[in-house]
């Protein structure tokens, strides 16, 4: 024996003289059938695999990770390259069958578990110090394996989350287009709902957006990943969506009719859009419409426009529909007289606190303590700029007539692109 063949020999551990790597090696085949009822009484998702699979690929698994286990015991060498990519290669397949990654790397422990109690009690007194290199033995190649199972299995739900999010992408593009979208949803893997209650969204910054030295870019990616997180936790089936940190799109399953959203519906969605605002931490807007998944790209215009009319007239966050909003709807419209109810208001052009102020009032339904706060500035501010408004225009809020008038021209205003006023603070007058 050479003197590098007797230091192999010397290091290799013995329980009881015998080499530990042989006591496996000669049990593999009844270790296999222990680890295979181990893994069915221990972990269930193992159980309802066909058994085709388990008495197949899994158990092939198990038989070549008592093998490589007993090959470090006799070379002091942890599984080279080959090996590590075979484990992440079974992992991935794990991962495709929807075995859960906590199943998985318990698999190689309970495997570890049962070699360790076949080979431990053939310890003698003397074996001591064999017995501490078996465990650091054990310990150094769980930690490998479970790192190769890790790798395997985040890559493979990696891949497999970018095709599905290609496909839902797909599938919401060809929503919005128009048309039949049945063969991209069979693509996505997707059953199409009667109807998609459809929501256009704008969110408005987060506090954290504001504050000086903070990161704003992260602060919105947080603002918007709470606003994902609460959008998949409330609803049912596959919502599709569109979002940047403004807003975007939604598109929400309903299984039933357009037609028979009814008031019901309407309260669930608006708790909805009141609970994205309180995860978020910022004031969510939105403008809805349904409709069957063929008209889904004329309810995303509608619910556009529903939202950008709500917006403009300073309604207050939460939920609209077209019914919310009709008035200014209709006026916000292409017609001769919108031009002229819009000119109306263009004495206060160079007063955009005053028509930030009468919009506010309008909005705060001629209240103007409430117009006062959401402005921040005092209730006398408000009374002097609306009586200033009053000179410029002739048209007074507090007149029924005029009131209508004045909600009228405020829409055509906004419609007409005549420049959105500041609402808050600005100079005291």
């Amino acid at each position: 024996m050479t003197a590098s063949n007797a230091a192999a020999h010397d290091s290799v551990p013995r329980f009881g003289g015998v080499p530990v790597h042989d006591r496996l090696q000669a049990a593999a085949g009844a270790l296999e059938r222990a680890v295979m009822v181990r893994l069915v009484e221990r972990l269930p998702v193992y159980g309802r695999l066909p058994s085709e699979q388990l008495g197949g690929d899994i158990a092939k698994q198990v038989t070549s990770g008592i093998r490589s286990f007993a090959e470090m015991l006799r070379t002091g060498e942890l599984p080279d390259q080959s090996e590590q990519a075979a484990i992440r290669e079974s992992s991935a397949r794990r991962a495709d069958e929807g075995v859960p990654l906590e199943a998985v790397v318990g698999a190689y422990h309970l495997g570890a578990e049962e070699c360790a109690a076949h080979v431990f009690p053939a310890a003698e007194p003397g074996d001591i110090g064999d017995v501490l290199l078996v465990q650091r033995q054990l310990l150094a190649y769980l930690r490998l394996v479970s790192c190769a199972v890790a790798a395997g299995y985040v890559q493979e739900r990696q891949t497999a989350l970018s095709d599905q999010q290609v496909a839902l992408q797909s599938l919401l593009s060809r929503l919005l287009e128009g048309g039949s979208p049945k063969a991209a949803a069979d693509r996505a893997g997707i059953r199409l709902p009667p109807c998609y209650l459809v929501l256009s969204i704008s969110v408005g910054r987060h506090p954290d957006e504001l504050v000086t030295g903070v990161n704003h870019a992260v602060a919105a990616r947080r603002k918007l990943r709470r606003l994902r997180n609460e959008l998949h936790r409330q609803t049912a089936g596959v919502a599709l969506s569109v979002l940047s940190d403004g807003g975007g799109l939604v598109l929400i399953p309903y299984e039933a009719p357009a037609a028979a959203f009814g008031h019901a519906d309407r309260d669930r969605l608006s708790r909805l859009v009141v609970e994205l605002g309180r995860m978020c931490g910022a004031e969510v807007l939105a403008g809805a419409a349904a409709a069957p998944p063929e008209g889904v790209a004329d309810a995303a215009r509608l619910a556009g426009e529903v939202r950008e009319v709500a917006e403009a007239s300073g309604h207050e966050p939460g939920l609209y529909l077209l019914d919310d909003v009709l008035l200014e709807y209709q006026l916000s419209r292409p017609s001769p007289a919108r031009e002229g109810l819009a000119a109306l208001l263009d004495p206060l052009a160079t007063r955009p606190e005053l028509l930030a102020t009468l919009r506010t009032f309008l909005a705060c339904s001629l209240d103007r303590r409430r117009a006062a706060a959401r402005l921040q500035v005092h209730p006398n501010t408000v009374d002097y700029r609306l009586r200033k408004a009053t000179d410029l225009t002739g048209l007074d809020a507090s007149r029924g007539a005029d009131l209508v008038t004045l909600h009228a021209a405020l829409a055509a205003h906004d419609a007409a692109g005549r420049g959105e006023p500041r609402v808050g603070p600005s100079r005291q007058d």
